[in-house]
């Protein structure tokens, strides 16, 4: 074993052993079985029960197994590492896909749509095929080699430089909800957490060198509002210039003092990520705390000078002399994948309601209240909620512990001769608290309630 060892097992006073398992010596197959035992130990017992409950906790929150119970998502050996979203996670993805557009548009970005296969000439312009090609997927048409996109920046930048641009054009905000693909060891794969094909709420913008600070400024302020949404703290790491980088000394230094000059403008603590930038410039990265106290890197803010140099991009300055804008490559949920990874975990399946694929389960306790319960159900669906008319054969307790477990419903209406005479509704919310309601005016609360997106 190569370590690292303790030099004493005396601070070690509570242990337990996890799991046990086969493994062949040296991973060989030819040699003989062993048995591997796993197990932890802590200083002290509190600690060691302390884990204990947070592995309890992750494994009720694990998304795969919330994804497969409320029927959001689906895997199959046909695709390893691809998703099958099924309707109820479309609802959740369109959702949250809608709260991106809405955002993209207050922030002031134009949305492009970008081919998913494009020459192998332009991945080598763009560096990708030196720089990330045991991480694509190639094929060959008309005889000639493509290649999948694994980013949507190269397909930025040939807009860009489809027409003449001026100073005045810029800065050129550029949105994307790009679909790409990328080829990861089949071991690495993990629900939506790591997947072979994902969209990014990508963007690229085109700045001048004089517009570095503000935009940063900009786009940080973005990311961050998405984070306060969701309710996520987060931390920031500055990245820079790893080995094998393109460029030149001059640039890196530039690109690597404004990031700081931006972070420092706002107030914001980083940590220094010393040679883990991306190959074409540094980055700022946000990661973000769960509520199981885990971190996960999202969203980035990543300067390039290289891109534009490759790719020939330029303006005409207000002199009249030929300028080569700076990009800057920005997503902040990450991918769409990950960030509902994140959310079903971090709500245990209870999103919030503008997220939720069923908003409001309406529970007839008999078949008199049938023809009620679908009466209410048309003026929700008039209203634009999302509703579902549970009408089974069965006991109103056991409908009540499904929609609440299973569906995981912001709202259930229960529905007895005492409401269909009334007119009204008896709500039970998530925390089990019931009370009467006009109907019409809970209709207005959950309307306002979606609309706002209130958490």
């Amino acid at each position: 074993m190569r370590g690292p060892h303790l030099t004493y097992t005396k601070a070690l006073k509570a242990f337990k052993l996890t799991g046990v398992s086969g493994a062949y010596w040296r991973g060989d197959k030819n040699n003989k079985m062993l048995t591997r035992i796993n197990g932890i130990a802590f200083a002290s017992k509190d600690d060691l029960d302390k884990h204990l409950e947070l592995l309890a906790e992750a494994e009720r929150r694990d998304h795969r197994k919330i994804g497969r119970e409320m029927e959001l998502f689906m895997m199959s050996d046909a695709g390893p590492g691809f998703p099958f979203w099924l309707p109820n996670g479309m609802i959740v993805r369109n959702s949250l896909m809608d709260y991106w557009h809405d955002m993209q548009a207050q922030y002031g970005y134009d949305e492009v749509q970008t081919p998913i296969i494009l020459s192998r000439s332009l991945w080598e312009t763009s560096g990708h095929w030196d720089h990330y090609k045991e991480n694509m997927y190639t094929t060959q048409i008309d005889d000639e080699d493509f290649a999948i996109k694994p980013m949507n920046c190269p397909g930025a930048c040939l807009i860009y430089k489809s027409k003449p641009r001026s100073y005045r054009d810029l800065p050129l905000k550029l949105a994307e909800a790009g679909l790409d693909l990328r080829h990861e060891l089949k071991g690495a794969l993990h629900g939506l957490f790591r997947v072979r094909e994902f969209t990014q709420d990508d963007a690229h913008l085109f700045i001048r060198p004089d517009q570095i600070t503000e935009q940063v400024t900009d786009v940080t302020h973005l990311i961050t509002a998405y984070y306060a949404q969701f309710g996520f703290p987060y931390r920031v790491e500055l990245s820079t210039r790893p080995e094998n980088s393109m460029g030149s000394d001059e640039d890196w230094n530039h690109a690597e003092r404004s990031l700081k000059e931006a972070l420092d403008s706002m107030g914001i603590e980083y940590t220094l990520n010393e040679g883990d930038g991306a190959f074409y410039g540094p980055k700022i990265d946000f990661h973000l705390k769960d509520c199981l106290g885990r971190t996960w890197q999202c969203g980035t803010i990543q300067l390039d000078f290289q891109l534009p140099h490759n790719f020939q991009l330029e303006y005409t300055d207000a002199d009249g002399s030929k300028k080569q804008p700076i990009m800057i490559h920005r997503a902040g949920f990450g991918s769409f994948e990950r960030f509902i990874g994140m959310l079903t975990e971090q709500f245990a399946g209870k999103f919030p309601t503008w997220l939720s694929p069923c908003q409001v389960k309406v529970l007839p306790v008999s078949e008199k209240t049938r023809d009620y319960a679908n009466e209410v159900a048309a003026r929700f669906r008039a209203a634009g909620v999302r509703v579902k008319v549970d009408d089974r054969d069965e006991k109103i307790g056991y409908k009540i512990r499904e929609a609440r477990s299973i569906d995981r419903v912001p709202y259930m209406l229960i529905l007895g001769e005492k409401e269909a005479a009334a007119g009204n509704v008896s709500v039970r919310d998530r925390s089990n608290e019931t009370t009467q309601r006009e109907l019409d005016e809970f209709i207005a609360d959950i309307t306002t309630e979606i609309s706002n997106r209130t958490m």
